[in-house]
């Protein structure tokens, strides 16, 4: 038996949107605890945002991270020897979680100058409909579809 489970600590809200899910986000960016400068790409990305989008970089971002936000997923689990794909409801923090590292993954494999670059143009693509982040939450629900046929399996 595992022991009680981790408290969440409580995030501080960013300096500029005063905004804990902007906190979260920078933190998923950070490279090597380098908290200031993922705040200066994250800035940088979202004014870019503007400029391209020609509305506020902020709710674009919203926007994007909305789209790419997955309601199903598939879970793997083992029954009599088989492992059966189960589709499932992603928990909220879940779903959260997974834009978030869907969207910071798929920008730091874009091509592109700089981070702030990438990450604006895969938000900018997001907030449309596109991009890669957006084409993951689409397999995802579309590997939860095909798996439907499982879901009496579910825990």
């Amino acid at each position: 038996m595992r022991k009680a489970q981790a408290k969440k600590l409580p995030l501080a809200p960013d300096p500029k949107f005063n905004d804990k899910l902007v906190t979260r986000f920078v933190n998923n960016l950070m490279w090597e605890g380098k908290k200031s400068g993922a705040y200066q790409i994250f800035y940088d990305a979202l004014d870019k945002v503007s400029k391209i989008a020609g509305e506020d970089g902020y709710e674009v971002w919203k926007k994007a991270l909305a789209n790419i936000t997955p309601a199903v997923e598939v879970r793997s689990r083992r029954i009599g020897g088989a492992t059966f794909q189960i589709p499932a409801e992603v928990r909220p923090d879940r779903k959260l979680s997974l834009s978030i590292k869907w969207m910071v993954r798929y920008s730091r494999e874009r091509n592109g100058r700089s981070m702030a670059d990438k990450l604006a143009n895969e938000i900018v693509a997001a907030s449309k409909g596109e991009g890669a982040s957006y084409k993951k939450k689409e397999d995802t629900h579309r590997m939860a579809e095909a798996n439907k046929a499982f879901a009496h399996f579910r825990i």
